[in-house]
């Protein structure tokens, strides 16, 4: 069995006002044997659309290499937003080493309500992905189950939006994932396939940069 740990502590400080929440980076972060263009922090991987995606966003020019100027480039994006990273996954075990989140197994969580208890200012957390099992939604859910706290459905339109009641009023949106695996899925959508009929150029990475820019533009 390999042990996969986050290689990464929970990136959060006094104001910040969302959070992102996934699971783990690949494991290849752990035993690290990184790729060229992988940066040694929160979804670095190259093969991870996520920072692409805000890059195309926000015009910020970012490195791709394992640098730590590329390392500060995404922190000082993450303070100007007040944006933190907290991933609910600390550690898990794998039969199969792989970066799917449906071959964890004995999933060590991270205190996650008690950086949110911690940290007074935050009001919305973007999970990384749709609910699925082993989701940082599903593993979430599961939390607030252990802690009876109710969670209610905003709206059902992707991205889907809930929201639970803490100390204050929390919202939570799930992000369509910034993972390739999840391209089937984009493509099988009315919306991608009514863009893509109206642009032949129109791709998976176009849907994300849309979705992504309308959720992160309204933080």
């Amino acid at each position: 069995m390999f042990f996969h740990y986050h290689p990464y502590k929970p990136f959060l400080y006094n104001d910040t006002k969302a959070i992102i929440v996934g699971t783990l980076p690949p494991p290849r972060f752990c035993t690290k044997e990184y790729k060229e263009e992988d940066v040694l922090f929160c979804y670095g991987s190259k093969d991870n659309l996520l920072w692409k995606a805000l890059d195309e966003i926000y015009s910020l020019n970012l490195l791709y290499d394992n640098s730590q100027e590329a390392i500060e480039q995404r922190k000082e994006f993450l303070i100007k937003k007040k944006i933190g990273i907290c991933d609910i996954v600390e550690s898990c075990y794998r039969e199969k080493i792989d970066a799917s989140d449906l071959g964890m197994k004995d999933i060590e969580l991270r205190d996650i309500l008690g950086f949110l208890n911690r940290y007074k200012e935050i009001k919305t957390i973007i999970f990384t992905g749709s609910l699925s099992k082993n989701s940082p939604e599903y593993l979430f859910r599961q939390v607030l189950k252990q802690n009876n706290i109710t969670y209610l459905k905003i709206s059902e339109e992707t991205p889907k939006k809930h929201m639970f009641i803490l100390d204050r009023n929390i919202t939570t949106i799930s992000l369509t994932s910034p993972s390739n695996a999840a391209n089937r899925y984009i493509g099988s959508t009315q919306e991608f396939k009514e863009k893509r009929k109206i642009n032949s150029n129109y791709s998976t990475f176009d849907f994300r940069v849309n979705q992504y820019k309308n959720i992160f533009n309204n933080l």
